[in-house]
Parts: C-alpha cells; structure tokens; sequence
C-alpha cells in the first residue's frame, strides 16, 4: 500500500466539473498542456473505493458536492493534506457552501484557509467585476495584472487568521450618461486565498475555472493556447492557462513540463 500512495504523490486528484463534455475538459486541458498527471472523478459519481488507500500530490475540489463523499474519506484526505498533500478548492454552485457545495460541516472546515458562509454564499455579476491583485507571489508571477480580467461571479467566504489574500474582485457599477458610461468601483472580496493545513499548502479560488463564472477570464491572454484531450479540447487565452497552471504547481509542489 505504501508504494501505491508514493505512485500518487506526483498527481493530482480532480473531483467535479460534470465530464469532459462539460466544464471539466478546460481544467483538464490545460493539464494535459503543461504535463501534469490526474485522475478525474466527475461531479455525479462518489469517489472510487481507492480513494482511501491512496495519497495524492493535491486535491482539487471544483464544483463537487461535500454529500458525494463519505465522511472517512474527507477524514482521509483532511490527514493526506495535514501529512503535505496541497488542496485546491475553486468556486461554484457546488464548492464552499454554494448552492449544493456545503461544505460547511465537513472535515475540510479546518483544513480550507477561508471561513465558509452558513447560507447560499454565491454572487452573480451582471455589471463588471474584475480581477484586483493585492499581494506579489510566485502565481501571479509574470502575468499581466495592470490589465485584469472580468468574471462573472463567486463564491463569499472570509480569509482565516495568519493567511494571504492575493486577488481581491472588485464589483463595478455602470450608469448610462448620454453617450458615455461611469464606472463605479464597488464591493470588494477575497478572490484568492493561501494558507497551510500541517505540512500541506492550501489554496482558496472564489471563481470558477469554467463557465459561467470564468467569464472574460478564460480569453484572459495575447496568444490562444490550444489542447487536446479525449472528449474534446480546448481554447483559451495563454495568460488564464499560465495562471492556473502556476496554482496548480505551487499549491501540489508539482513539477510541469513548462
């Protein structure tokens, strides 16, 4: 058994996003792009019966309902993270509390870096929100933040003490004058979180990976980067790909072909 957890620990867990019909195929690509291993379980199925005897380089939790899991396999991988696995949760109606996440009462509410909202935490935006870099890190490195994105919602929650916020959303409200638009910068709110759980990373992303919330984000780039995968592929902006890729590789300790 403890050849097969040291198999794992160069590969990432992926629970949620639907298939790679759906919102799973842009996370799944751009691993695929930058050479990182996973196993994926789609957001309708429970974790394999593997799943406790395995150990992982990192988790990540996107849109995957907390009732899919047993409560001693989040036990289980509550103590990988502790023993320094990463955890990566992104936003969605089924991450944090969401709509179905809730994730509130689970193992994970000690291991996150943000404290979860006890009631539907989602935020839609039909005005602008962009992306507001607050703090300098190794994932943000080389990325374009005087030019930010815009995404179209997230989830609230509130960063834990002796953690770092690194992007803030900042809500926008537009009015109409003439021919003419005012903005008017408006509620602001932890986007990214970092923190450690023991000897584990931990990473907190209000917004999605995939639509709707992504929003403008997933074109986030000057060039198109282009994977394939089977089921599909994708095509997205190379900034919104290096980004990710870098949360991935720094939250897993995870080496990536580029």
């Amino acid at each position: 058994m403890e050849m097969e957890r040291n198999k794992m620990l160069n590969r990432i867990c992926y629970l949620g996003d639907d298939d790679f019909s759906g919102a799973a195929i842009y996370l799944a690509g751009i691993m695929a792009h930058y050479g990182l291993a996973y196993d994926h379980v789609a957001s309708p199925q429970p974790p394999p019966e593997s799943f406790e005897s395995l150990q992982y380089a990192l988790y990540v939790v996107s849109d995957y309902p907390a009732a899919r899991f047993r409560a001693s396999q989040l036990l289980h991988m509550a103590e990988c993270i502790r023993r320094g696995s990463g955890l990566l949760m992104l936003g969605g109606w089924e991450s944090y509390y969401g709509r179905l996440g809730e994730y509130h009462r689970s193992a994970l509410v000690e291991v996150l870096p943000v404290e979860l909202a006890e009631e539907d935490d989602r935020r839609n935006c039909a005005q602008p929100c962009l992306i507001h870099k607050v703090a300098e890190h190794p994932i943000l490195d080389g990325l374009p933040w005087e030019t930010p994105p815009g995404i179209g919602g997230f989830n609230w929650f509130r960063p834990k003490l002796e953690t770092a916020t690194l992007l803030e959303s900042v809500r926008f409200s537009v009015r109409r004058e003439g021919d003419e638009y005012r903005f008017t910068a408006g509620e602001r709110a932890p986007l990214l979180v970092l923190g450690e759980h023991g000897k584990g990373r931990t990473a907190a992303l209000a917004t999605d990976v995939a639509p709707h919330w992504v929003g403008g984000f997933v074109d986030w780039g000057d060039r198109r980067v282009v994977q394939d995968i089977e089921g599909g592929f994708i095509d997205v902006g190379n900034w919104y790909a290096q980004f990710f890729r870098n949360l991935l590789v720094w939250t897993g300790r995870l080496e990536a072909t580029s």
